[in-house]
């Protein structure tokens, strides 16, 4: 029966932006499962009395995903939390926000949505009861901890790593672990130095994640495929030596348009990892960028 419980996918499409996305449900335990469609990984955890949820991607989505969680339980969303700022986390806010359901997250997503919303409401591109609607209303410095029955969810604040507001849920009894965007499966990582992201914030983030879990951990990533321990472990090496072998590239007084173009630089991991939204070359500029200040 687990073994069934593991592999069941639900598909679900939709069009958007001119394309059909589908949204799939993979199930990680006897209560967590993982949507994916476009944008972020959502996490759904399904308590005694009510869901949890984490992230929620794009607007035009929410239905299907409702349709989605609608396979699963019956039961109402109680808690959404937003792992970061970007919109193909919190894009289904304004959606999903209502009398039933109270958004979480860390201050600064608060700080960074609020921003954004109100140039949108100024610029006419979003309403005022939008704007609120899009804005989380519990927020930490720190973390939180939610319990519900046996189980106790943690939401966990990790320094700089994806932005400056990133947090990774573990559920601690199903032993799931959404690492929001601070983990990217099987791909070169998005670091947005522009929102307070670092390459060392996102190592770090990694070995407080390997600190929690244990071999039988299931991991949602922010975007890929469930992962465990073993894979985390190697990507967490590899972002290691690829900070290496940046470092000792700038200690040889190479430029950044130096670095940026030496496609020869980190090829044993190009193939593998460099196929996503990161490119090497931007894989390259990244880093340095980060490790320099720049």
């Amino acid at each position: 029966m687990r073994a069934f419980l593991l592999s069941l996918t639900v598909l679900f499409a939709i069009s958007i932006h001119g394309q059909d996305v589908t949204i799939s449900v993979d199930t990680l335990s006897q209560n967590t499962y993982m949507l994916t469609g476009r944008g972020g990984n959502i996490g759904i955890y399904v308590g005694n009395n009510h869901v949890f949820m984490v992230d929620d991607q794009f607007a035009p989505l929410s239905n299907k995903i409702r349709a989605a969680i609608s396979t699963l339980t019956d039961k109402p969303i109680s808690y959404l939390v937003n792992t970061h700022m970007h919109g193909d986390h919190t894009g289904g806010n304004i959606n999903f926000n209502t009398e039933n359901t109270t958004l979480v997250a860390h201050d600064n997503v608060r700080k960074k949505l609020k921003e954004k919303g109100l140039t949108n409401v100024k610029a006419n591109k979003m309403s005022q009861s939008d704007y609120e609607k899009s804005l989380p209303e519990i927020t930490y410095s720190e973390g939180m901890t939610f319990y519900d029955g046996d189980e106790t969810v943690m939401a966990l604040h990790v320094h700089n790593a994806h932005t400056d507001g990133d947090t990774m849920i573990y559920f601690v009894t199903e032993n799931v672990l959404h690492m929001g965007d601070t983990y990217f499966s099987g791909r070169y990582p998005y670091i947005d130095l522009n929102n307070g992201g670092s390459v060392k914030g996102y190592i770090a983030a990694h070995k407080k994640a390997l600190m929690v879990i244990d071999n039988e951990t299931r991991i949602i990533p922010g975007h890929g495929r469930p992962s465990n321990k073993k894979e985390l472990e190697s990507y967490t090496q590899m972002l290691e030596d690829i900070q290496n072998i940046v470092q000792n590239e700038i200690d040889a007084g190479k430029t950044m348009d130096q670095v940026k173009n030496n496609s020869a630089l980190l090829s044993k991991y190009d193939t593998t990892h460099g196929n996503g939204y990161i490119n090497p070359e931007k894989m390259r500029e990244t880093v340095y960028k980060s490790l320099t200040g720049n």
